[in-house]
């Protein structure tokens, strides 16, 4: 089935997050550096956990479509940092950028019309592994993710509405 250019604008658009609810960059936008590792009683993330969770994992999804030699990694360990704070300010910084820089990819991914998005991407293990249903895996696994990081972010008086 061949995707027709106004359900990619869709997909592309929801991609870019800032629709219906805020998106990562106005999350992560000034976030001081020694709050970055700061866990709010009772939760389980930092800001900085769910940062490098969303670069994780967006990153896995995005080398799931492209890469035929694609290799499943380990859940939970492959999916999450070891500390809940950056080691250092180059650290976050890598990891922002790194999550824009897949998001661009994940959106030409979106965007060109030489990928059926409907298709069934050929080395997943199963039928319902399409690249549409990758994208808006991404789409719906950040945002749930972002929403936590304004939440964290409210917990410790540092949001601004």
């Amino acid at each position: 089935m061949a995707t027709d250019t106004s359900t990619r604008d869709h997909v592309s658009r929801l991609l870019e997050w800032e629709e219906a609810h805020v998106g990562f960059d106005t999350a992560v936008a000034g976030v001081p550096a020694h709050m970055r590792g700061t866990r709010p009683p009772g939760l389980p993330h930092s800001i900085w956990e769910l940062v490098e969770h969303i670069r994780m994992a967006q990153n896995d999804i995005l080398d799931f479509c492209v890469n035929k030699n694609y290799e499943e990694k380990t859940w939970p360990d492959d999916y999450w940092p070891r500390s809940p704070a950056p080691p250092s300010e180059a650290a976050w910084e890598h990891s922002v950028a790194a999550v824009r820089t897949d998001l661009k990819a994940l959106t030409a991914l979106a965007d060109d019309a030489s990928v059926d998005l409907a298709a069934r991407i050929p080395h997943g293990k199963s039928q319902k592994q399409t690249y549409l249903r990758e994208l808006l895996l991404v789409a719906d696994h950040t945002a749930y993710h972002v929403g936590q990081i304004v939440f964290v972010r409210q917990l410790l008086g540092i949001w601004k509405t």
